[in-house]
């Protein structure tokens, strides 16, 4: 049997102190003095993993916290949940392994696995491997009962009933094979993508900049494509999007911007470009950082039709009216508590294994 709302009262509580520790760090409040001594810990942790992956900014480490505060309430919790009959979940040890290209990206799947009632084995990503311990060791420290359901591993995974994984295409299949006795969940590379009509409003456009250029283009759900009808002018993305010119300064960006630019003119390959982005016609799904694949199409029914052909390969389809599950303008690195990785619900997953 699994205590629920014990649970929940304890992400709650990380959902609140995220939002204190966002503000103090966004603000420089006055620090709350039973906090003090975490809002440190968390600054440490925040300058660790920034040294480990120059990818980790604060600023984006700050927009995952925040992101997550905004979730965890017991509103948002209780409806997440609702329709679920946790109570009958059989506890058991679920083995994580998880990606790191964006900070704290394998959080859902953390909350998912503990909100049930199981225990959690975790095998950390070398990209992102200081910020979920801390977050751990947080949610011990307000309710200890934690201390024998979380376990991190940096060797084999072994004594596991169930696993969850997330990799590239690659890494799937070899996760198929080795985690093939066991239960599992394997999620593949995915890619979100944009459909324009030459009816967005400019603050639309704007607002796709986020999309675009939130955690530099390296989560599933960045926009890595927009679909456009044959007579685009591209010309008022690019004035849209001009705010976001400063991402130049973060040399990682930079330095894949100029190398990708290079490798394009050295290919004679026509592009468009601004600065800080570049525009390539290319019918792939994924493009390399600083780059935005762009598609022309026809008509509207046919790109749906191609779209929902190419579903398993998309996570995230960002539109105005054109389709049913699209997602609003500025909102890709928003997801609800609802919004699985590939589409695939986890807590199902969770309960009924």
């Amino acid at each position: 049997m699994t205590d629920l709302t014990h649970i929940s009262n304890s992400f709650v509580k990380l959902g609140s102190f995220f939002q204190e520790y966002y503000e103090y760090s966004k603000n420089n409040t006055e620090i709350n003095s039973n906090q003090q001594s975490w809002f440190q810990k968390f600054d440490e942790a925040i300058t660790l993993s920034g040294h480990k992956n120059g990818w980790f900014t604060k600023e984006n480490i700050l927009y995952s916290l925040k992101s997550w505060a905004e979730q965890l309430t017991a509103e948002n919790l209780e409806e997440w949940l609702s329709t679920y009959e946790i109570e009958k979940n059989q506890p058991k040890t679920v083995a994580i392994v998880m990606a790191g290209n964006i900070p704290l990206v394998g959080f859902h799947d953390f909350l998912s696995t503990l909100i049930t009632g199981n225990r959690i084995l975790i095998k950390l990503s070398s990209n992102d491997s200081v910020l979920l311990p801390c977050v751990a060791q947080y949610l011990i420290e307000i309710e200890p009962t934690f201390k024998d359901k979380i376990d991190f591993t940096d060797g084999k995974l072994d004594a596991f009933d169930a696993v969850i994984a997330t990799g590239s295409n690659n890494t799937s299949r070899y996760f198929e094979h080795y985690f093939s006795k066991k239960p599992n969940l394997i999620r593949k590379s995915r890619n979100s993508v944009a459909v324009l009509t030459n009816n967005e409003t400019k603050e639309q456009l704007t607002a796709l900049g986020e999309d675009i250029f939130r955690y530099y283009g390296l989560g599933c759900r960045s926009i890595s494509k927009i679909f456009v009808p044959r007579d685009y002018n591209f010309d008022q993305l690019y004035e849209a999007i001009y705010s976001y010119k400063d991402i130049l300064d973060q040399a990682k960006f930079s330095n894949n911007y100029d190398y990708n630019k290079a490798v394009y003119l050295m290919s004679e390959y026509k592009i468009l470009d601004n600065g800080f982005l570049m525009l390539k016609e290319d019918t792939n799904y994924a493009s390399p950082i600083a780059t935005l694949f762009y598609e022309y199409y026809d008509s509207l029914e046919e790109l749906k039709n191609k779209l929902t052909a190419n579903s398993d390969r998309l996570q995230c389809i960002v539109a105005d009216g054109v389709l049913k599950d699209e997602v609003k303008f500025g909102h890709t690195q928003k997801p609800s508590l609802k919004d699985y990785a590939d589409n695939i619900d986890t807590v199902e997953f969770l309960i009924k294994t």
